[in-house]
């Protein structure tokens, strides 16, 4: 029976993948900020429920070794993720650390804590929950969006550097999906800005439902293939379709045409 170690597994995708590898026979290690919330996965049988905070680099390592402490993991999941949106001009330090910590610096810190055990065994597979933000641009989510640049260019190194050892790497991008992640972000208005905010949120279409990105994740970890990236859900797999046939330049151009009206 194979194991996954789940972060930001409360609610939306974590959760969805929680359930789903459950399903399959896995061991499942869910983790989130407030486990004793947490009322549905602590009835599911071979799911264990542990506190992480992936800002919080103390509680990073206690957790990580009271998961290995549990009996083999074979797969880490980096799904803990925060949104914000707003011109760069309007946001202040305080949220952009918020985005930095919370969407790569705490994925990086989880990586580097499991990173030894992979490397004893030699073997494991790190799968990194990015975004299409961190595959195209868009406007006014630029810091999101950098960080999630971040986290795949991250993830594109380590799976050549950690290949050495066994170890595999992949990111999983979704598009616009049914969770929580648009209602809890930080929205940050500016009055130069604001009409193309709202058709920025407006045109967004959360068109795909956490298990159908779910199902992508098992599908990345289970494969067996030598590949990276695995955009997920239906707008995603247009969306960078697009931006590989024509080419970022004329993606770039083409993205501020339809925000801009030019």
């Amino acid at each position: 029976m194979k194991t996954i170690f789940i972060t930001g597994a409360s609610s939306g995708i974590g959760k969805a993948t929680a359930k789903l590898f459950q399903a399959k026979g896995w061991k499942v290690i869910a983790t989130m900020r407030t486990p004793e919330k947490e009322t549905e996965l602590t009835m599911l049988e071979n799911v264990t429920i542990l506190p992480l905070d992936v800002t919080n680099k103390a509680q990073i390592q206690s957790t990580v070794q009271s998961a290995i402490s549990l009996g083999n993991i074979d797969v880490v999941l980096n799904n803990a993720g925060h949104g914000l949106f707003g011109p760069v001009e309007a946001v202040n330090e305080e949220q952009v650390l918020k985005q930095v910590n919370t969407n790569f610096l705490g994925p990086l810190k989880v990586i580097q804590a499991f990173i030894p055990y992979f490397r004893e065994k030699k073997a494991g597979l790190f799968i990194n929950t990015t975004s299409m933000a961190g595959l195209t641009g868009f406007p006014l989510s630029s810091i999101y969006n950098a960080t999630k640049w971040a986290l795949e260019g991250l993830s594109e190194c380590l799976s050549i550097e950690l290949s050495m050892f066994g170890i595999g790497v992949k990111t999983v991008s979704p598009d616009a999906t049914k969770t929580n992640l648009f209602t809890t972000a930080d929205v940050v208005s500016h009055s130069l800005y604001d009409g193309v905010i709202q058709k920025m949120l407006g045109s967004i279409q959360q068109s795909s439902e956490p298990i159908n990105i779910a199902e992508v994740i098992f599908s990345a970890a289970t494969d067996g293939k030598d590949q990276l990236r695995y955009p997920a859900g239906k707008a995603a797999q247009q969306i960078y379709s697009r931006r590989l046939e024509i080419g970022p330049e004329a993606s770039r151009i083409e993205t501020t045409k339809w925000f801009l009206n030019l």
